[in-house]
């Protein structure tokens, strides 16, 4: 009996084939172990630096953990300390309205109350007459030493706005009856913990004054401010 040519056996060309059966023969690819081999260490090393990185991040987070907790940051203090009224003008334009200049000086007072400086962002205050935007005053970003407090000077000039119908007649009786305008001072304060040459996210100050001025002592004569929500 004569054996398949080719079954299992080697041709001259140095490859194997098999028998496959009624459909005569099939060539068989031998696999390379070069290739798998480098592919399962390609693996192996991205896994390795994804371990290494995902080690490192979160040592640098339990560092900043510790360093926080020893250090117990508090929110700064901003305070409206002073209020001067430079100058103030009421014009009657008929019919029923009348314009409003203003100049006032607002002097505030940061503390840091923390072991690490704080870095203020640009802030800006507005000046509100019955919720009507009268002028704005912004003061530029500075950074401040651990367990300080310094001097902030915002100056808000008005010239010449137009209040018209209900509020201009407002505005003419307080001033000219009863001696007094009312007025509100708004404003947002950014500050930034400064820890090992890093940021923290920044923390909101909220300043909402209510303040009242003397058109003819040209003076301040009552104030009451809030800070995020906290009565001084």
């Amino acid at each position: 009996m004569t054996t398949p040519r080719g079954n299992n056996g080697a041709q001259g060309n140095g490859e194997r084939r098999e028998w496959g059966g009624e459909q005569g023969y099939r060539q068989y690819q031998p696999t390379t172990p070069g290739r798998s081999s480098s592919s399962a260490s390609f693996k192996g090393c991205c896994c390795c630096l994804f371990l290494l990185f995902s080690f490192v991040a979160l040592l640098v987070l339990a560092v900043v953990l510790v360093i926080i907790l020893a250090v117990k940051p508090k929110k700064p203090q901003f305070d409206l300390e002073q209020v001067g009224v430079q100058y103030m003008g009421i014009t009657p334009n008929p019919p029923s309205t009348a314009s409003l200049s203003l100049t006032i000086r607002l002097l505030f007072a940061a503390t840091n109350p923390n072991k690490v400086g704080i870095r203020y962002g640009q802030s800006s205050f507005t000046v509100m007459y019955r919720g009507i935007p009268l002028g704005k005053a912004t003061v530029p970003g500075f950074f401040q030493q651990p367990h300080s407090t310094r001097q902030v000077i915002a100056t808000i000039a008005v010239d010449r706005v137009n209040l018209l119908q209900a509020d201009a007649a407002d505005l003419i009786r307080d001033a000219s009856l009863n001696d007094r305008v009312d007025l509100r001072v708004l404003g947002d304060v950014a500050a930034k913990i400064r820890l090992i040459n890093f940021d923290s996210p920044a923390v909101q100050v909220s300043v909402d004054c209510a303040i009242v001025i003397s058109p003819r002592k040209q003076s301040l004569t009552y104030k009451q401010c809030g800070f995020d929500g906290l009565t001084v």
